[in-house]
């Protein structure tokens, strides 16, 4: 029973990553006033880049420059036409899900002849797990050997990377003035402007982080999870961070509790695949639709009350003088 729930929960912190990068992204981005509901769009265009860019140059490196930079770019355009054009930031949103995933698709088709995929990728191409010092030696050591060799250890560095910025995210956030400003943006933008601070730089920037984590998230997908590019395979993913966004009430920790939480159902999914009830094999589809329905059933029932900040989702319009 030990062993099945540690393998169930080193799943666990294999799927939650691309989750909680694209959780603390929108956390940024609302948290400016900016929603951005774009991000399933921004993990698709960096998996895409980064497994593409990753399969041609031989490099992992060079794939994550890539996805982080396709994310950002990406960032930008939902910022030229929310923040300078002050356009519908859900209908932009939507806008640019669209457009990643016709425009990796045809990409993948014309640049591979793979029916959308990219090629597989292997050694240097891919991030490969990181063995932590004295693996081997504890392995036997009773539970802790356990902890350290099969959950702590073997993961790879977007991995950790994932779990590390949690609480730099919240440090950013509540810590320094940077963090303060932001905030403030989402809540009062006339009162910051008011204080002689840009609000349009403030909420690029905000962008501007997000389109990182966001490609850091993709990449994840592409050359470190799956080690390839495969069609639509955010999967919704970028929806279930800003549902982990809610139901963390914009906080870092409380957002990281509820991506490790769809990631811990996303992985008992996995698990019960094949399983018979009465003689009476369950379907795949319903199996994978799993993770989905409980995400519905805890925001409706146990999220309790989320207060988004003020300005979320409103264009700031500067007072004429």
């Amino acid at each position: 029973m030990f062993e099945t729930l540690i393998l169930m929960l080193d799943s666990t912190i294999r799927v939650a990553p691309p989750l909680i990068f694209a959780a603390m992204a929108g956390m940024f981005c609302e948290r400016s006033g900016v929603v951005n509901i774009a991000l399933e769009g921004k993990l698709l265009a960096a998996a895409f880049a980064s497994g593409a860019t990753a399969a041609v140059t031989g490099s992992a490196w060079m794939g994550l420059g890539a996805g982080v930079a396709a994310s950002v770019m990406l960032a930008l355009l939902h910022g030229f036409a929310t923040i300078t054009h002050r356009g519908d930031q859900v209908v932009s949103g939507m806008a640019i899900n669209i457009l990643a995933a016709g425009l990796t698709i045809t990409l993948g088709r014309y640049w591979f002849d793979q029916g959308g995929q990219t090629p597989a990728l292997s050694g240097d191409a891919r991030f490969a797990p990181i063995t932590l010092p004295f693996e081997k030696q504890l392995a036997d050591v009773p539970v802790i050997g356990q902890l350290y060799s099969e959950l702590t250890s073997g993961h790879s560095m977007l991995e950790y990377l994932a779990l590390a910025i949690v609480p730099l995210a919240w440090w950013v956030l509540f810590r320094t003035r940077f963090g303060l400003r932001l905030r403030a943006v989402g809540e009062a933008p006339a009162a910051v402007d008011t204080a002689g601070i840009s609000v349009v730089r403030l909420r690029y920037t905000a962008l501007m982080i997000g389109g990182l984590l966001a490609g850091l998230g993709g990449t994840y997908l592409a050359v470190a999870q799956t080690a390839q590019f495969i069609p639509n395979m955010s999967a919704g993913k970028g929806f279930m961070a800003l549902a982990a966004l809610v139901f963390g009430k914009w906080r870092p920790w409380p957002a990281m509790g509820a991506c490790l939480l769809f990631g811990f159902l996303d992985a008992v999914a996995i698990r019960l695949q094949g399983v018979q009830i009465a003689g009476v094999e369950i379907p795949v589809q319903f199996i994978e639709a799993i993770p989905y329905m409980l995400t519905v059933f805890l925001l409706a029932g146990f999220i309790g009350r989320a207060v988004a900040p003020k300005a979320l989702g409103t264009p700031y319009v500067k007072e004429r003088e």
